[in-house]
């Protein structure tokens, strides 16, 4: 049963586990809600809004779709596969670098929102195969890299962040587009 199919008023919701582990479980929902409410933001968006940039600092829709999905495999293929490369598939999907000569976003033009979306479940399903299978113990142990230590846990948190952050730059983008919306 889904929040939708419960007669009556709104009401707060639990995070049913997703994994084994019962803890995992709730941080892997907390990630599908978070998820979601990207997701919820993107009603409305037209085709021509996934490449405009606002005259601020802002990037593209589609730009900062991107990078929520590469950032989601870089922690995922550091942190928590441990450097593993990943499957044969997700060069092909991340293309692009994160960052240019100068340091900002890359731009990534041209996708439709489709193809964004795709690439976001295919990043997130990874990210939920490989977390699903944790005990509580791997998710909160430590990885030592070479400039600093985590442990899965803490990425979650900082994913969780990070996509809200960009969630916030993608409503005010969509909100500011200066041409004619959806609906």
């Amino acid at each position: 049963m889904t929040p939708e199919d419960v007669p009556g008023p709104p009401r707060l919701l639990a995070l049913e586990p997703m994994a084994a582990d019962p803890e995992v479980g709730r941080w892997l929902a907390a990630l599908e809600d978070s998820r979601r409410e990207t997701l919820r933001e993107l009603d409305g968006v037209t085709p021509e809004m996934i490449d405009w940039h606002h005259d601020g600092p802002l990037e593209s829709i589609g730009t900062l779709l991107y990078h929520i999905a590469l950032i989601e495999a870089a922690w995922l293929l550091d942190e928590i596969m441990d450097g593993h490369p990943g499957p044969d598939w997700l060069p092909a999907t991340l293309p692009v670098d994160d960052r240019d000569s100068d340091g900002r976003l890359s731009r990534v033009v041209g996708e439709p929102l489709a193809v964004h979306l795709e690439r976001l479940a295919a990043v997130r399903g990874l990210l939920a195969e490989s977390l699903g299978v944790m005990t509580a113990f791997d998710y909160h142990r430590p990885r030592r890299l070479a400039d600093y230590d985590a442990a899965p846990d803490w990425v979650v948190h900082h994913l969780l962040q990070h996509e809200a952050e960009h969630r916030a730059h993608i409503a005010l983008l969509r909100d500011t587009f200066p041409g004619p919306t959806a609906g």
